[in-house]
């Protein structure tokens, strides 16, 4: 009779443990996470995340999930949005944090891009023809300046420092050409685009929203 070796049967008794206690401990991440959210976010941005015209963008949209780094996700709920209705949550602690962007990524249905996305390259273009783009096209949801909902647009405040200063140029090209299903922001490019932006038209769009944020 062969005997098995004790290290050998440690581990599988580790591994074993861990493989049920691992998924049981994310569980309870993701519902730490909404409760947290259903306490501090959902005010705003309604039940599930689905976002309000107006008042908070969908924070569980596909499109959103797919290109969003935790970072970014995680240091927005820190920090906040400066100048905007979005405070900071700095007081829920990183745990707390990391709990409700388990929450968040319940919805995700898509492998996350942000790697991908977020290593293009910066943006090249004009920003003197990027503002008569954006001037014709963004300003009307998002205002003249991307000053959001604050001055009185349907979109997000997408000239202010605090999302500027998170986001790559990759993250808001992707955004100009997919835009975001089931929300105001259509896309901008490829035949069922609102406008057939070309990527050059795209990267001086980019180029003039990088000089909002000096």
């Amino acid at each position: 009779m062969v005997k098995s070796d004790p290290v050998d049967i440690v581990k599988v008794v580790t591994i074993f443990i861990l493989s049920i206690s691992l998924p049981i401990l994310a569980d309870d991440r993701v519902d730490k996470g909404e409760r947290l959210f259903n306490q501090n976010c959902v005010f705003c941005h309604q039940p599930d995340a689905i976002g309000k015209p107006g008042l908070a963008p969908s924070l569980t949209n596909p499109e959103l999930l797919e290109i969003s780094s935790d970072k970014y996700l995680m240091s927005t709920i820190r920090d906040g949005r400066k100048d905007t209705s979005m405070p900071p949550y700095p007081h829920l602690g990183r745990e707390g944090i990391m709990s409700i962007l388990a929450y968040l990524r319940s919805h995700d249905r898509r492998a996350n891009r942000a790697v991908e996305v977020d290593a293009q390259e910066q943006a090249q273009g004009d920003p003197r023809l990027g503002q008569l783009w954006f001037d014709q096209i963004c300003a009307t949801c998002h205002g003249p300046q991307g000053d959001g909902y604050l001055a009185g647009g349907s979109g997000t405040a997408i000239g202010k420092s605090g999302f500027l200063s998170k986001v790559s140029d990759g993250f808001i090209r992707e955004t100009i050409k997919v835009g975001r299903s089931n929300t105001r922001m259509l896309p901008f490019q490829g035949p069922a685009g609102l406008a057939d932006l070309a990527d050059r038209e795209i990267e001086d769009i980019i180029s003039y929203m990088r000089t909002l944020e000096e």
